[in-house]
């Protein structure tokens, strides 16, 4: 757990550090003309992602039948976004250990949910990432190889014949083969909670909560003296990069997510020069990824400190 804390902060301040390589001067400039209230407002929809999401979270421990107490599952799931920079964010897997720890919940119950999650969010990004495709034909072959990836997966989870005889084979080494049984139990409640009915729900829930993060983007954008970017490009470009950085399974898409956000701002957006589409990805990385980090620490800090308590 601290090992991941200390690659946070030193992914922060290694951002901090590549920012000021630059012109200090001309950073300074830019920023001096950026509407602030533009990222207090990203911070405030950023907030509102994570309480839609946590909806959603509820739903799945319902779902499961697990009872927790309203603050302790709150908790428990802001402690998960400190892990959003794991690949694929597994890290998040934390919250089925700390729901054991402090509720004594099975996390052969609960670390289904976490993959739930993941996967009702991948198709909620494809959703908002549609309208844009469709608006723009921008980043189609993303979207595209995307929506084969989460095809196939559904198609997986309701064909658990196939399914099984895929985690046999994963599992045939000797060495491997004491996790098939548990492997198998993780299937099962998987497959429970990607049922049709659930997982339109769940979708449902996370299309606004990602479309808030799409809108704090272009009010970041907009920020800049002469800048716009509209709400339909602003998703496409938002969900295509977060697609694009979840893909490539980097630690927070770090790097892929930034790169494709920039060049698509600088094709894209009226009125932004290069160094400030530069500006205005940073801003909306801190304010959307770095302060769920941020927030998830400090839940985690609580968290580990209440789980001491009851040892």
């Amino acid at each position: 757990m601290r090992r991941w804390i200390w690659v946070a902060i030193a992914v922060v301040v290694g951002v901090a550090a590549y920012a000021m390589l630059g012109d200090v001067r001309d950073v300074g400039a830019r920023l001096g003309g950026f509407a602030w209230s533009a990222f207090a407002l990203a911070l405030a929809l950023a907030l509102g992602n994570y309480a839609i999401r946590f909806v959603r979270w509820e739903l799945y421990l319902r779902h499961q039948g697990v009872r927790v107490p309203r603050g302790t599952s709150a908790l428990v799931f802001g402690a998960g976004l400190s892990l959003s920079i794991t690949p694929g964010k597994v890290g998040e897997l934390v919250k089925s250990f700390l729901l054991r720890e402090l509720c004594g919940a099975p996390a052969t119950r609960t670390a289904p949910i976490v993959i739930a999650e993941r996967i009702t969010d991948l198709t909620a990004l494809l959703a908002l990432a549609v309208i844009g495709v469709a608006a723009y034909g921008m980043h189609a072959t993303i979207v595209a190889v995307a929506g084969g990836l989460v095809a196939g997966g559904l198609v997986l989870l309701a064909w658990p014949r196939a399914a099984r005889a895929l985690l046999a084979l994963v599992t045939r080494p000797r060495r491997l083969q004491r996790f098939r049984a548990p492997l198998g139990e993780l299937y099962d409640g998987l497959a429970g909670l990607c049922r049709p009915r659930l997982l339109v729900t769940a979708t449902a829930l996370a299309i606004p909560a990602w479309a808030a993060e799409c809108v704090g983007f272009a009010a970041i954008v907009g920020g800049f003296p002469g800048a716009h970017v509209s709400l339909p490009l602003a998703m496409v470009i938002y969900a295509s990069t977060t697609i694009a950085g979840a893909l490539s399974f980097l630690p927070g898409g770090l790097g892929v997510t930034e790169g494709a956000m920039i060049l698509l701002l600088v094709e894209s957006a009226a009125g932004l020069s290069d160094a400030a589409a530069f500006d205005a990805t940073l801003l909306t990385r801190l304010a959307t990824l770095w302060f769920a980090v941020v927030l998830g620490l400090f839940c985690l800090a609580i968290a580990r400190r209440k789980i001491a308590r009851r040892a």
